[in-house]
């Protein structure tokens, strides 16, 4: 397999051009109805296409949600596999989030899934839990090196249960949230423009990653969760992320896709957002 371009350099380019911003396609039954369509396969694609077709031209980062197609099956995950396909050729970087985790054999099953060029759903990255250990991601990790893709772990999540874990403090004192994020550090060190493997630091923390001394500086992207309907906003990513705000792709789901069916408004309202986080990224830029 030749070294493709690496993940980080095409992340900060498409960032560079299209504003820094991840819209998700997540088909759950509640947008289908909002949207007027059945809880069924024809509803599936119908509202996985319209987003492609409204957004892949136009944003930087597309993010399915592997569960909400996987729920209907093979002919799901047929939809999953088209849409990702069609996203990447019209231009967007796919995230997919599938937040794989496990060991040996199967971890590396998991990587070449999404990290394989040669698999149907080859993505540009995947989302993966550490908490087998971060030595259990060594497949994906490695196998994303290769194929010039990207690694998205989970470290400070924006759902509440995740601190019970991710905040627990290690024997030498550091946090485990912390610890992996010194791990990504270690593993983006010398890359340019940016590593290509992030980390999943949710939007709506409010000033506690810095007042817990984490450091958020990674040299590699911050995939930030939490924009939109769960109350974050875009100008809150300085006081959460501070100097690595540049690194921040935040994600809006639910705020974007509740304007569809409608082309033009999807794209007005992704076209809102990416410019509300340009500004508050970068001040002058507004």
């Amino acid at each position: 397999m030749t070294h493709a371009e690496p993940f980080g350099a095409r992340l900060r380019r498409a960032m560079d051009e299209r504003g820094p911003l991840c819209v998700g396609i997540d088909p759950h039954a509640s947008l289908l109805a909002d949207w007027g369509l059945a809880d069924d396969i024809a509803g599936l694609e119908r509202f996985a296409l319209t987003v492609v077709e409204a957004l892949a031209e136009r944003v930087a980062v597309l993010k399915p949600q592997s569960a909400f197609f996987e729920r209907f099956g093979s002919r799901g995950v047929a939809v999953l596999e088209r849409a990702v396909a069609e996203a990447r050729a019209a231009g967007a970087l796919v995230l997919m989030d599938a937040k794989r985790g496990d060991i040996g054999s199967t971890m590396a099953a998991y990587a070449a899934t999404y990290l394989d060029p040669a698999s149907p759903l080859f993505s540009d990255a995947v989302t993966v839990s550490p908490y087998l250990g971060y030595g259990s991601l060594r497949p994906a990790l490695d196998l994303a090196r290769e194929s010039g893709a990207g690694v998205f772990v989970l470290a400070l999540t924006s759902n509440p249960e995740g601190a019970e874990v991710q905040h627990a403090v290690r024997a030498d004192g550091a946090s485990v949230a912390a610890t992996m994020l010194d791990h990504l550090r270690a593993e983006n060190a010398g890359a340019e423009p940016m590593g290509s493997y992030g980390a999943v630091v949710g939007a709506t923390l409010g000033g506690s990653a810095a007042a817990a001394g984490v450091d958020l500086a990674i040299n590699g992207p911050l995939l930030a969760p939490g924009i939109g309907a769960q109350g974050a906003t875009a100008a809150d990513l300085p006081k959460v992320f501070g100097a690595a705000v540049r690194d921040v792709v935040p994600n809006v789901s639910r705020g974007v896709l509740r304007h569809g069916p409608d082309v033009a408004a999807l794209r007005q309202s992704a076209e809102r957002f990416a410019d509300e986080v340009r500004r508050a990224v970068d001040p002058a830029a507004g």
